[in-house]
């Protein structure tokens, strides 16, 4: 989080994401906005801020680290009975993806979390196209919307969108550059590479419809097209300005 534009000492810059994402939040509009956040963030003063504060409506993922809102809502779906919307089952990365969805707002008056709207559960169940083999997984949530304001539909999507914008980037950058491995630890090094992996994801996503781990592959056999995305040599310019 230490690339955000916050006021401040660098020192201060470079704390953590829960004691950055507020002072990040405040330079945008919010209301009416749905803010998707991972269980990391699921916490009591972001959704006060949101839902209390900017009008906003919070999309939190809930476990471990709010260990009783989590017992709560796993003991509400233990027996949750046919899902409240299925979603028609999608292919990719190389899988099989159904989701299912359960909301409810039977939890709303008892949970000390502010401004509950709905808990819900989501099912995702896999099957890998090379081998066959199947997996499931459950994961919680919490919401400021409430029923009437968003469906079980809306709710599923919602949450999609989340990982759609996560898998965009951060799948990116593990996937292609095994960043989660990466070696690079001191000082601002971890930060500036960072920002270079994302440039370039950026100019290649901008650039072409290949996909960006076939573009590198291509890019690393020919450097001079290296310059080429770069506009750094005559053939990438427009015609009129060579």
């Amino acid at each position: 989080m230490g690339t955000l534009p916050v006021a401040g000492s660098e020192e201060q810059k470079r704390t953590n994401e829960i004691g950055m994402v507020i002072a990040l939040l405040d330079a945008i509009e919010l209301a009416g906005r749905d803010i998707t956040a991972d269980a990391l963030h699921t916490q009591h003063k972001l959704g006060t801020y949101l839902a209390g504060e900017r009008q906003a409506h919070y999309h939190f993922i809930v476990k471990g680290n709010q260990p009783q809102l989590q017992a709560d809502i796993e003991l509400l779906f233990r027996n949750r009975g046919p899902a409240h919307f299925t979603q028609a089952p999608a292919c990719e990365h190389g899988r099989i993806e159904t989701r299912r969805i359960w909301c409810s707002s039977a939890l709303n008056e008892h949970l000390d979390f502010p401004h509950v709207g709905q808990v819900f559960l989501i099912e995702r169940n896999r099957t890998e196209k090379k081998t066959g083999e199947s997996s499931s997984e459950i994961a919680y949530g919490i919401t400021s919307r409430s029923p009437e304001q968003a469906s079980p539909e809306q709710v599923l999507k919602i949450n999609r969108g989340h990982w759609c914008i996560e898998n965009s980037c951060h799948y990116t950058l593990d996937w292609n550059y095994d960043e989660d491995r990466g070696r690079i630890r001191t000082g601002f090094g971890p930060e500036n590479v960072s920002r270079l992996r994302r440039f370039a994801i950026g100019l290649i996503k901008s650039s072409t419809q290949d996909g960006v781990a076939q573009t590198i592959r291509r890019l690393c056999r020919s450097p001079r097209m290296v310059l080429d995305y770069l506009r750094m040599t005559t053939n990438s310019l427009p015609a009129h300005a060579r």
